[in-house]
């Protein structure tokens, strides 16, 4: 998880490691990239980048863009996604809804919405965003992140 609201980003780790899975998952919280490279030997494989872009905080979409030029490209096949928080508040909103959507197009990832400060919502994001990381991990046989980035793609497109 990638984003500048470190506290909305440990909620939504909590969420996704409170939902029953049948694999074993590990959440790096970042507030930008690229990560440090001293622990890289340590560091696990990473199936799934979320980059958190909060519509609140202006500084939350200068960031993610600053860190998608150390993404490598081979990543936006399908396992890279933009959480977009704070739709609920769109009075308050600091950032221009057409970037957004044109980072998702750019970088032919998919761009979903939320509100992660509604308890409800973000245990629903966990949820979605489990089932996209099954995919992106292999665990879904028959499916690659390439394949599912496709469908995601034109179903947004209907």
């Amino acid at each position: 998880l990638v984003g500048s609201d470190e506290g909305l980003q440990q909620k939504l780790a909590e969420a996704i490691l409170r939902e029953e899975k049948s694999f074993k998952i590990s959440i790096h919280l970042a507030t930008s990239l690229p990560l440090p490279s001293e622990r890289d030997q340590l560091r696990p494989r990473i199936d799934l980048i979320v980059f958190v872009i909060d519509v609140k905080n202006k500084y939350s979409l200068k960031n993610v863009e600053a860190s998608l030029a150390h993404v490598d490209a081979s990543f936006f096949l399908g396992k890279v996604c933009f959480l977009v928080t704070g739709v609920g508040r769109v009075n308050y909103c600091s950032v221009e809804m057409n970037a957004i959507w044109k980072l998702g197009e750019v970088y032919s990832s998919p761009v979903l919405f939320c509100e992660l400060e509604l308890e409800g919502i973000r245990v629903a994001t966990a949820q979605r965003l489990l089932r996209m990381l099954r995919i992106c991990a292999g665990h879904v046989p028959g499916v690659s992140a390439l394949t599912f980035a496709s469908l995601m793609r034109n179903y947004a497109d209907d």
